[in-house]
């Protein structure tokens, strides 16, 4: 059924754009794997994703990524470098997965599908990221450090084993944050109301 292996193809490129919004280069290293291994194959141009030299090259800017997360005050900075490079990164894993689209609609539905669901993946955690230095003074970025690796790990695999299962998981993400996001911002405003009513 080409029509359904065409809804996987693409749930699959959203699913691994999403993870890229948590981590850039963890999906991208997940994606190297599933293609060097045999596992996935790659749309032409996009191939060299599943070489020795890319699989090397990912495995160190993952670590070095993932690390980088856990030291205070580098991480909020991390998070302004990664916004554009989660749009590039969510719009090549998502072109690398749909081999049967043409070209130009292959590129079209990465860029807005791919890129759209990393950028709003990556701003969500970014805004928590704000919220909880702003709260805990970065203590609690640790916790959110760890949770968005596991997110990214888990979708990334979800990605390619069970494509639709890993959209339903980026739906979900996006909600939990928006109702925490909202939760914490109506707690902000009784605070500035009465800070502005004693002054």
């Amino acid at each position: 059924m080409p029509g359904l292996e065409l809804v996987l193809a693409v749930a699959m490129g959203v699913g691994l754009a999403a993870a890229v919004g948590f981590r850039v280069f963890l999906p991208m290293l997940v994606l190297s794997i599933g293609a060097y291994s045999g596992h996935l194959t790659l749309t032409s141009g996009l191939a060299w994703l599943g070489t020795p030299a890319a699989f090397l090259m990912l495995s160190v800017a993952a670590a070095v990524e993932i690390l980088a997360y856990y030291i205070p005050g580098v991480d909020n900075a991390l998070d302004v470098i990664s916004a554009p490079a989660a749009l590039v990164a969510g719009t090549v894993v998502s072109a690398a997965v749909m081999t049967d689209l043409p070209p130009m609609v292959r590129w079209t539905t990465a860029v807005i599908a791919g890129g759209g669901a990393a950028g709003v993946v990556q701003g969500l955690t970014s805004l928590l990221r704000a919220k909880s230095t702003t709260m805990t003074a970065g203590l609690g970025n640790h916790a959110i450090a760890t949770g968005e690796l596991a997110g990214a790990l888990t979708l990334s695999l979800l990605a390619l084993a069970a494509p639709l299962v890993a959209l339903a998981f980026v739906a979900l993400f996006c909600w939990f944050a928006v109702r925490v996001l909202r939760r914490l911002l109506r707690k902000d405003r009784p605070a500035a109301s009465s800070s502005a009513d004693s002054s």
